[in-house]
């Protein structure tokens, strides 16, 4: 198959010529995930043609999930509203809720009446649960076997469900629907014909509350290597299942958002984001650099006539302030990512900052020997060179303890530790290394 770029170029020349049926066996050849970024490079004509020739709703629905979440509204747009509902039909419940999120509110309303009533009713139940959390995300397609069926009778609710890829795990309940636990197929199949269901489970399956933030989700999954992971109501009801795949997606999507937090970006903000929807996101945040910049520049000014007498002091000033952010930068990456993956909590956090204290302490040793060494040879001043030493050695180490408290200190505020990190940590690294080196100076 050729690249993304060249396959657009055939199928629009194909579209253009009325060769729709040359056009319908290239997407037939083409996976689903393949054909999604094809779509955003299409005018809204091209791709209501590509979804009618797509002619079974499943095919365009599959193709539908596949697209960058960003893209959903533009591609939406070109599709009438009942051929929009025929194929969100055809859909799982955390896809369906995706793609209806994405409609205009005033568009939402008619979409839903022309839903059929299963789906009609599966997005009012899942309307009612927070955002980013397990109950937006799972789906209602599982099966859920009865602890008093045989082995037997459970084999054939499975044959008979005509069941896809969605059965990962075997999930037990009790008459009023609780979750008793987990049978493996491989127990279910070696079983004797008429053993009960509830004599082969393992209990006390890992399973979440349907108002669990999809990050803690996303950290289960990862923790204990789980390919679906249940979805259950304060009762242990059995609601719905979040499947290997959609955990990998949290997983992406949590690592995601703590990325663009540290860089101070929106979540929302991607390559195929309307440009003015990234201007907004992306201006309050270099505001805010903006103002923490003057604060350093003002520090500065305080020693004016100290940069007036050893105009040298300037030289020597980006190295302080480089290898300060540099450092803190460091620290707060690894103390975010220990506090995403849940591997870290505050009192932990303590040792933890001791430790990136200790590093950083090291490495400004070094580093800042170097500095001084460079300093004294190119200007002939060891006093100079011993300001930078003393000053590179104690702007490393408070860089260390901020890029490891200022998370913790966040996350104890019950606020997400990404976000902000970044330009607290390197302002604060900035200030701190701009005053201590030119009082020194």
């Amino acid at each position: 198959m050729a690249n993304a770029q060249e396959t657009t170029r055939i199928l629009r020349r194909l579209l253009a010529n009325g060769l729709n049926q040359r056009a319908e066996r290239l997407l037939a050849r083409m996976r689903p995930a393949d054909r999604g970024p094809i779509l955003s490079s299409l005018s809204p004509p091209e791709i209501r043609t590509v979804l009618d020739l797509l002619d079974h709703s499943q095919r365009a629905a599959s193709t539908l999930r596949e697209l960058p979440p960003e893209l959903l509204p533009e591609v939406t747009e070109a599709l009438p509203d009942r051929r929009l509902a025929q194929i969100m039909a055809q859909l799982e419940l955390d896809d369906l809720l995706e793609l209806f999120e994405s409609l205009p509110e005033e568009r939402q309303p008619l979409v839903r009446t022309l839903l059929p009533e299963p789906q009609q009713r599966d997005l009012e139940k899942a309307s009612v649960h927070p955002p980013d959390s397990a109950g937006r995300a799972m789906t209602t397609n599982f099966v859920a076997l009865h602890e008093d069926q045989s082995a037997q009778q459970a084999i054939e609710q499975i044959r008979a469900s005509g069941a896809d890829e969605a059965v990962l795990y075997l999930y037990v309940v009790d008459e009023k629907s609780r979750l008793r636990g987990v049978v493996p197929i491989r127990r279910l199949v070696a079983a004797s014909p008429e053993r009960r269901c509830g004599e082969l489970i393992l209990a006390d399956p890992v399973c979440v509350r349907a108002d669990t933030d999809k990050e803690e989700v996303a950290q289960l999954v990862s923790r204990y290597n789980l390919l679906a992971i249940p979805v259950v109501d304060e009762e242990t009801r059995l609601l719905g299942i979040i499947t290997g795949d959609d955990a990998i997606e949290m997983i992406l999507e949590e690592a995601t958002e703590d990325i663009y937090h540290l860089a101070g970006l929106s979540d929302e903000d991607r390559v195929f984001s309307p440009a003015r929807h990234a201007i907004r996101k992306r201006l309050p945040w270099m505001m805010l650099n903006l103002a923490a910049a003057f604060t350093a520049a003002w520090v500065i000014g305080l020693f004016e006539r100290t940069l007036e007498q050893i105009v040298t002091l300037a030289f020597f000033m980006p190295i302080v302030t480089g290898m300060g952010g540099g450092g803190g930068i460091q620290s707060l990456t690894v103390i975010t990512r220990a506090i995403a993956l849940g591997e870290l909590e505050f009192s932990s956090g303590l040792r933890a900052a001791g430790r990136e204290m200790g590093v950083a302490v090291a490495i400004g040793t070094v580093v800042g020997l170097l500095s001084g060494l460079f300093a004294w040879f190119w200007q002939g001043n060891i006093w100079l060179g011993m300001a930078l030493f003393v000053t590179m050695l104690a702007t490393m180490a408070v860089a260390g303890v901020l890029g490891a408290v200022v998370p913790l200190l966040l996350q104890a505020m019950n606020q997400d530790p990404a976000v902000g990190s970044g330009v607290f940590v390197t302002t604060l690294t900035d200030i701190f290394g701009f005053a201590f080196f030119l009082s020194l100076g």
